[in-house]
């Protein structure tokens, strides 16, 4: 179900705060399939990572809460996805994991 930004930029700064909160330790990005992008692509580890997505209302405000993201410190970058995009997606990068 999609939440409104605001909801969502709470619940991904909620969920980075209480797992190690600093926010160049993680990658946020979107993504139309947010648990291909996961774990497929970016290799975060189903079981033992530290992941969280959220579904936004359009791709629009997916954009919008990515840059909010980025623009504290987190790993990633804009221009990605496309108009089907409308997760957003954060993991803590380990050793593991492929940016």
């Amino acid at each position: 179900m999609a939440k409104s930004k605001s909801v969502i930029i709470e619940e991904i700064q909620r969920y980075i705060t209480n797992r190690g909160g600093d926010l160049r330790e993680w990658y946020v990005g979107i993504a139309a399939n947010p648990r291909e992008r996961l774990f497929d692509d970016h290799s975060v580890n189903k079981q033992n990572g530290t992941w969280i997505f959220r579904t936004a209302e359009s791709s629009t405000v997916a954009r919008e809460i990515e840059q909010y993201f980025l623009e504290r410190g987190a790993r990633g970058g804009s221009g990605g996805g496309s108009i089907n995009s409308m997760s957003v997606y954060a993991y803590r990068v380990t050793a593991q994991t492929r940016e």
